[in-house]
């Protein structure tokens, strides 16, 4: 007998079927219903059996090379899962994949008629075999000449797996390994309270449309893709009231117009813009008019943009902007000034390329650390973590539809536009300690409390706790004020393009936050956007451009 230990992936999955037991009762079909009663009756290495096959990214597969120690033959094991019709034996199989579940000799042994050898490479030796057998069209296993004793499965239960696994994450990138993460220690996650109200589906309906956006998108991808006029309508039909649905609706159309845009298809490309809110939507929307010589309509939306004072919406402002002077030019109108760059003060250091040749930022971080500075790399992650560590208890609300089950970094809703909006109260709670001068004992409290826990803000490699406290004794309360109020404005945006190098001067209380380009480097868009604001506020930045020194002849 193995110990109990062994069977990690076995307990953890009726864990999350117990959960959905209890919180989708009354969403389950009769056929998941079915699922979660009849899996525990099973003999325990036939459950063990399927729940390894479904964390397998193949639903097809040979009996011969599935060896698990605590399973044992895997034969027998199969043979209830069988019964239940979750395995079929003797699938249907088209040629391509068939052949992957054997190897090159294997092939070349089996057809020794069609005069190819192994010695072909597998793709040569493929076409070659299709070429031989006609192009055959989808037979079973068997029909195919499979050796004897050779068992071939498929997993006929992994669609209604993946359902209960989507129900139980709230998306499908996120896998049954979560699980052994947590178990093993690697990861561990905040205690949010979690009911009935922050589920992530409320009607089977609402899983319905998440499959089917799913499915369409990944139609995009298929060798032989449904046309764009068909697709279009077909994401149309999946309208949903349900906010963060009609998100992925509206992501899914995005996608459909940068497919579209790939193939030179403009007119489709504009229609499936103009039916997306999608971020991004209406700047590809004003590149597609363009491209359709329609110049002063792409003008006229450009401009539309620009007048808009959206908080949050930078990005765009910016792109925009920059296209609007030769849109202007080309419908015929006056010139439209270039926008000024930032004006962050520049340097550029001559320095001496060391021998190991580290990366640029180690370089100027070590030139810099002198005279009582305190320099540290820190890119994104120390403005990011004071903010996540002060903001904790606000990120982490249990607000309806943040928050679906135990395994999650953040909120599910922390990149949509009302994330600040639908807790604005506890935000206010905590950055109100700016003002009192509380927040320093939080943000201690917090670092101490919560160490290791997964954040979508907090860096725990980079923090030490002597890090922070030269941090909040050198940057000024309103300084953190204006860093996290931009930070919460666009966080999808702005959780990076802050700059590499934070540098600290201990003794006279002050630091400065410090962009590295090296040679042939260039700022990015979010770079500038960021150095901007600094600017405008007041916030010590500085641009650092870095040349290396030419080596002497003969050194």
């Amino acid at each position: 007998m193995f110990p109990a230990h062994r069977y990690y992936y076995l307990h953890n999955f009726q864990r999350a079927l117990d959960w959905l037991g209890t919180r989708y009762a009354d969403v389950l079909g009769p056929a998941e219903t079915a699922f979660l009663q009849a899996f525990p009756a099973l003999p325990q290495a036939s459950r063990a059996l399927l729940v390894r096959l479904l964390m397998r990214r193949p639903t097809v597969h040979r009996a011969d090379r599935l060896h698990y120690e605590e399973i044992g033959p895997v034969v027998p094991a199969a043979a209830p899962l069988l019964a239940l019709g979750w395995l079929r034996a003797d699938p249907v199989l088209d040629w391509p994949a068939w052949a992957s579940l054997h190897t090159k000799d294997a092939l070349a042994r089996r057809y020794p008629q069609s005069g190819l050898r192994a010695t072909l490479r597998k793709a040569e030796l493929l076409a070659g075999l299709e070429t031989f057998l006609g192009t055959p069209p989808a037979q079973p296993c068997s029909a195919w000449g499979a050796a004897p004793g050779e068992a071939i499965w498929s997993v006929e239960i992994a669609p209604l797996v993946q359902r209960l696994r989507l129900m139980f994450f709230g998306n499908l990138h996120q896998e049954w390994s979560e699980f052994v993460l947590a178990d093993l220690g690697v990861f561990q996650y905040e205690a949010v309270r979690i009911d009935a109200s922050t589920r992530a589906f409320q009607q089977a309906a609402h899983v319905d449309v998440y499959l089917a956006l799913q499915a369409l998108r990944d139609g995009l991808d298929a060798p032989e893709p449904v046309p764009a006029p068909a697709l279009r309508e077909q994401v149309l039909a999946c309208a949903t009231a349900v906010p963060w649905l009609a998100r992925r609706q509206a992501k899914v159309l995005f996608r459909l117009g940068q497919h579209c845009e790939r193939g030179a298809d403009w007119t489709e490309a504009e229609q499936a813009y103009r039916a997306s809110t999608y971020p991004g939507a209406r700047q590809r929307l004003i590149r597609v008019l363009e491209r359709q010589q329609r110049h002063a309509e792409a003008h006229a939306l450009a401009t539309a943009v620009l007048a808009e004072a959206e908080a949050g919406n930078e990005a765009e402002q910016q792109g925009v902007m920059r296209m609007l002077p030769r849109l202007a030019r080309q419908a015929g109108l006056a010139a439209v000034p270039r926008g000024k760059r930032h004006g962050a003060a520049p340097d550029t250091l001559v320095l001496t390329r060391p021998a190991d040749a580290p990366r640029v930022e180690c370089v100027v971080r070590d030139h810099y650390a002198r005279d009582g500075a305190s320099v540290h790399w820190v890119e994104n992650g120390l403005i990011n973590s004071l903010f996540g560590l002060l903001c904790w208890e606000a990120i982490f609300l249990p607000v309806a539809g943040a928050f679906f089950h135990p395994f999650q970094r953040g909120p599910a809703d922390l990149h949509e536009p009302d994330f600040h909006a639908r807790r604005a109260r506890a935000f206010d709670a905590c950055l109100a300690l700016l003002q009192s001068g509380e927040h320093r004992a939080r943000i201690l409290a917090c670092y101490d409390a919560k160490a290791g826990i997964q954040s979508p803000f907090v860096s725990w490699g980079l923090l030490t706790r002597e890090l922070i406290e030269t941090a909040l004794d050198c940057i000024p309360a309103g300084h953190l004020a204006r860093w996290f109020a931009r930070l919460l404005a666009d966080i999808k945006t702005n959780r990076s393009g802050l700059p590499d190098l934070v540098c600290f001067w201990p003794a006279e209380r002050r630091y400065e936050l410090i962009e590295v380009k090296g040679p042939g480097d260039r700022l990015q868009d979010n770079q500038i956007r960021w150095l901007d604001y600094a600017q405008r506020h007041g916030l010590p930045v500085r641009v650092c451009h870095v040349q290396w020194a030419a080596m002497e002849q003969g050194a």
